[in-house]
């Protein structure tokens, strides 16, 4: 399964590190393996947006405790992994830019997405409001310069937000409408600027951004008619916590799913028991598999998630998407903001990216580059 398209009788062959056969198994001309009835092969999945997994988080684990966390969701299927970091002074920003860079440059990481801290504190959600700042050209250069920035969300209202659009693109990286207070008019003026020069998106729609009413339909109802238009995908944290099953099945029926990038905004939680985080410089708690800031009464706001990929595949599926549309969503696209040819798809000449499920989307194997990272128990 790949590009949105489905092989019922397939066969994958991998040469090297690379595809070199993804179609029927009537068209392939050599010895076929024996059929694994109820496994479906889909691409590697594709996180766009993620903090941490196995009580590591990104914004403040050392590098072997980020190399768990990556390794946590590798082994459910996530081959391409962008860690985020959070609002944070600027010198912590660089210290951890110091500590993931050379991991992206030797290709653990697919790069660092830079979440903050130029957003807005009305919607800093569980950003750390004291963190945050208006839009600084000077800053944002200097944390260009320490390298492995691949993405940034930042508010369309911050000071300089075009220029800073600007200084992303001249560095490659992908730009991030998010954590916003901004009404829909200047939001749609910002998108519509930011698209002219490329890839642009959205941070997890809905969360950190005023809801759509009828005469204040805000970031969202905007970003929603942008992504419509083919101008952003839309990221969602379709892991049945942050939005409800019918409002992510809405958008994808809305926008299409190349349009749309599931992420799991995963913190440190993600394959951990109930407990005490953190994200960044705040307390965490976790109750039932849900991670809110610890604020004492159970009611902080939403601090990140704790599915894999997978699992959001998962939870998109069973809110009645299509099987390949959530897959793409997964894969595809996300890899497509990215600017990664070779990535999230299963054709020939691309990257040996395999994730293994049963027909419940669980995972059995996972195959990296060529290479298995995760094998089916015989």
């Amino acid at each position: 399964m790949t590009g949105g398209w489905v092989v019922d009788d397939g066969v994958l062959a991998v040469v090297g590190d690379r595809v070199g056969y993804a179609g029927p198994a009537a068209s392939w001309a050599g010895d076929l393996p024996a059929p694994a009835p109820g496994r479906l092969l889909l691409p590697g999945l594709v996180d766009v947006h993620c903090h941490g997994a196995a009580g590591h988080g990104f914004p403040d684990a050392a590098a072997d405790g980020v190399r768990e966390a990556a390794a946590h969701h590798l082994a459910a299927g996530t081959t391409t992994l962008v860690a985020s970091l959070v609002s944070a002074p600027a010198a912590e920003l660089r210290e951890r830019l110091a500590v993931l860079a050379p991991m992206v440059e030797a290709g653990e990481l697919a790069g660092v997405h830079l979440e903050g801290p130029f957003l807005s504190a009305a919607r800093c959600g569980a950003q750390d409001p004291a963190a945050l700042v208006p839009g600084d050209l000077a800053l944002l250069r200097g944390l260009l310069a320490v390298g492995g920035v691949v993405s940034m969300t930042l508010a369309p209202e911050t000071a300089h937000a075009a220029e800073l659009v600007a200084v992303l693109r001249e560095h490659g990286a992908l730009p991030s409408f998010g954590h916003t207070d901004a009404t829909a008019g200047v939001t749609t003026a910002a998108i519509r600027a930011a698209a002219a020069g490329g890839r642009l998106s959205a941070t997890h729609l809905f969360n950190g951004m005023p809801p759509l009413s009828s005469r204040a339909p805000g970031p969202v109802a905007a970003c929603l008619a942008a992504a419509a238009r083919g101008e952003l995908v839309v990221e969602l944290v379709g892991d049945g916590v942050h939005l409800a099953p019918d409002t992510v099945a809405a958008v994808f029926d809305l926008v299409g799913a190349g349009q749309v990038a599931l992420v799991t905004d995963a913190m440190a939680a993600a394959g951990m028991p109930d407990g005490r985080y953190r994200l960044g410089a705040l307390p965490v708690e976790v109750v039932g598999g849900v991670a809110r800031l610890a604020d004492g009464d159970g009611r902080g706001a939403i601090a990140g998630g704790t599915a894999r990929l997978v699992d959001v595949v998962r939870h998109t599926v069973a809110a009645g998407v299509p099987l390949p549309d959530a897959v793409l969503a997964a894969t595809g696209t996300p890899a497509g903001l990215l600017g990664l040819p070779d990535v999230g798809r299963l054709t020939p000449g691309a990257r040996a990216d395999v994730l293994v499920t049963d027909a419940d989307l669980v995972p059995t194997a996972v195959l990296r580059a060529g290479r298995w990272v995760r094998r089916e128990e015989s």
